[in-house]
């Protein structure tokens, strides 16, 4: 396909309403083009004919005009367009998408980088009605051999150089633009930095990309395959529906055990701050901590709670609660939380320096909202109670505070429905990645009967509570069990001198 270039025709010749013939002055060369309307559309496809014969040109553009027809007839591909000009149209699609405030602009993000990075990398330069069959089901494996996941779990291998220079190269252009993001000049890479890089990567086992990843990616592509439907680039057969099978990546939440070891090791490393300014930032992130676990919020809603989206409230039996308005991923909600946490925030208010009704909850120590919430120290706390790797090699993150909030609600039977509403999701998101729960759930009934057993606390706060509360029991055993030793008379000749 190839622009009339409307300036530089010469020769035109109109072999009828909206076919013509014409030579091009901007060319050295003295073949023919033709120019054929598309029916019903305002559109034109203009095609070089490789000859300069007049009467070979006028045969070869009534083809080209058959051809249009017989496309447009049978939803056959008109126009020859690259995967990654259907994928930037597809950008532009979701831009407009961001300023409506449908989508966030983190997800647009998201897709801008799936779409300049591995799918350009795998389909880029392939004309769009060439993706077929076969090519939507190869990409899990060569997603896996060429790319690199984040943790362990998902298996590793040894890389070639091929491989391990372009991984590197990926690192080195994430870093570009982190640093042109930060308003940083880009540092420039020697060949020695860059060769030293590679030769590390390749005496390293890489970890393999995630099935869940692999899967985000995977729906993006048939996204962009039905969007080129509509835009009738290709036909009805390039949508591709079928996905793969996938691995379901398990949510890493913490047990209850883990969660006490957490809130003790949470306060003993509040107390161990050495400066006002440790103590500060360890106090919020603590706090951060135990609303997360006890509400269920996502990074995001914890990063845009405001003051004036937190209010008192009671339940039906008249019990005190806290009613949160939260928002994140483009959506907005309520949800309700115990009195503890609305303790907690008042913990927050006592040391924060912004407390206006439109001020964020969780601020930097001078009063500016926490972008990272806290990252560095979250990890920092979860290092040193020992959690930050869960038991199948996950590194936790402030998303598996959500998901112990999830497990623990599960594992006390609350409705998934009413679940779904409280934490902003499906059903079937829930039933999809807890249902290793019902396990637990149903602890009464597997575990009937058996010694020692004891079931969980309802909540984690609660779970807290519990734990204090064996304490307290066991501590009382041991005094009634030690009072009549000490008091009798065997006991008094049997004690020490």
């Amino acid at each position: 396909m190839a622009s009339d270039g409307g300036k530089f025709i010469i020769d035109k010749q109109e072999l009828k309403p909206g076919l013509i013939l014409f030579r091009r002055s901007d060319v050295k060369h003295s073949n023919w083009y033709c120019r054929v309307k598309v029916p019903k559309q305002d559109r034109y496809k203009t095609v070089s004919l490789k000859t300069s014969d007049l009467n070979a040109a006028r045969a070869a553009a009534w083809d080209q005009d058959g051809e249009v027809r017989y496309a447009i007839k049978h939803g056959v591909a008109l126009f020859n367009r690259p995967f990654r000009d259907v994928g930037k149209e597809y950008q532009a699609k979701q831009e407009v998408r961001v300023k409506r405030g449908e989508i966030t602009a983190k997800r647009l993000d998201t897709t801008r980088n799936i779409i300049e990075g591995p799918l350009d990398d795998y389909i880029g330069s392939v004309q769009v009605h060439l993706i077929a069959d076969e090519r939507w089901g190869d990409y899990p494996a060569w997603r896996r051999e060429n790319g690199e996941g984040r943790i362990e779990r998902n298996g590793s291998r040894m890389v070639s150089e091929q491989v391990a220079e372009k991984l590197v190269r990926a690192e080195f252009e994430r870093r570009r633009k982190a640093r042109a993001t930060r308003g940083f000049r880009p540092k420039p890479i020697s060949q020695d930095e860059f060769a030293a890089a590679v030769r590390a990567k390749m005496e390293k086992p890489v970890p393999y990309v995630s099935d869940d990843t692999i899967r985000m990616e995977m729906k993006l592509l048939s996204a962009i395959m039905k969007f080129a439907v509509k835009k009738r680039y290709v036909p009805a057969s390039h949508s591709f529906d079928d996905f793969p099978a996938l691995k379901t990546m398990q949510r890493e939440e913490f047990t209850v055990e883990e969660y006490r070891k957490l809130h003790t090791v949470g306060r003993s490393w509040v107390k161990a701050a050495t400066t006002d300014s440790s103590r500060w930032h360890r106090t919020m992130t603590y706090n951060l901590v135990l609303i997360a676990c006890n509400t269920g919020m996502r990074p995001p809603e914890l990063r845009n709670l405001r003051w004036r989206d937190v209010w008192p409230a009671k339940d039906r039996e008249g019990r005190d609660i806290f009613v949160l308005f939260v928002q994140g991923k483009g959506k907005s909600r309520k949800l309700v939380a115990p009195k503890s946490v609305g303790d907690y925030i008042e913990r927050i208010r006592a040391i924060s320096k912004a407390t206006e009704m439109d001020d964020r909850v969780f601020t930097t120590i001078t009063g500016e909202p926490a972008k990272t919430l806290y990252k560095a120290l979250i990890e920092g706390l979860l290092d040193k109670a020992g959690l930050r790797k869960g038991a199948d090699g996950t590194i936790r993150t402030t998303y598996c505070f959500r998901h112990t909030y999830a497990t623990f609600r599960l594992q006390m039977g609350v409705d998934v429905y009413f679940l779904a509403e409280q934490m902003g999701t499906s059903v079937q998101m829930i039933e999809k990645h807890y249902g290793h729960v019902n396990t637990i759930k149903h602890a009464d009934r597997v575990l009937v009967g058996m010694e020692g057993w004891d079931p969980v606390g309802t909540s984690p706060d609660e779970a807290i509570a519990g734990g204090k509360a064996k304490a307290s029991k066991a501590a009382e055993a041991r005094d009634k069990t030690a009072r009549p030793a000490s008091s009798s008379p065997r006991g008094q000749r049997n004690r020490p001198r």
